[in-house]
């Protein structure tokens, strides 16, 4: 039984779960659990569980290769079985690094004349594969699908709105025109 914060949902809900196993991801860990409110595995970040408590009945045990394939398969710590495959196009330096990388087990690499390289990424959820795309600033260009390449292009446009000088209004007739 426990008591959780979800930060995308800015709520927090008691859950009975079934413990499955522990997952360091990105500096942080994680329980994978059979959620017994969503009937379905699920991820939850160990320092969003408020508090938590041992109930008297057995865990349901999960196969492990359902476990993996419901919350293993996508991309970073989103869960769900891959619908979409990022293409994305780095051009040197970021390329350098990028070529070095694992984003994805099943990840695709090619490397192209000039420096550059084509990574193919299957993912499920765009959220994480946004905050990824962004770290390489100017150096990395969305190829496909559309979807991916509007939802960097909305996330870049809302962080320049916030950069953009307030526009002042004019502070004598002279400079309104007048």
């Amino acid at each position: 039984d426990i008591n959780y914060f979800s930060r995308s949902r800015d709520e927090t809900l008691r859950r009975e779960v079934s413990p499955q196993r522990l997952i360091w991801y990105n500096s942080n860990w994680y329980l994978d659990a059979y959620c017994h409110l969503r009937e379905e595995p699920r991820s939850f970040s160990l320092d969003s569980i408020l508090d938590a408590a041992v109930l008297p009945q057995p865990a349901l045990e999960l196969d492990l290769r359902e476990l993996e394939e419901r919350l293993g398969s996508g991309y970073g710590i989103f869960a769900g079985k891959p619908a979409h495959t990022a293409v994305l196009r780095f051009r040197p330096p970021s390329a350098l690094w990028v070529a070095r990388e694992t984003w994805h087990p099943s990840q695709k690499l090619t490397l192209l004349a000039g420096g550059e390289v084509v990574l193919e990424v299957p993912y499920a959820d765009s959220r994480e594969m946004v905050m990824d795309i962004l770290r390489y600033g100017p150096d990395v260009i969305v190829e496909a699908p559309d979807s991916l390449r509007d939802a960097v292009l909305s996330t870049l446009r809302a962080a320049t709105e916030r950069y953009a000088p307030p526009r002042r209004a004019p502070a004598t007739a002279r400079e309104a025109g007048a």
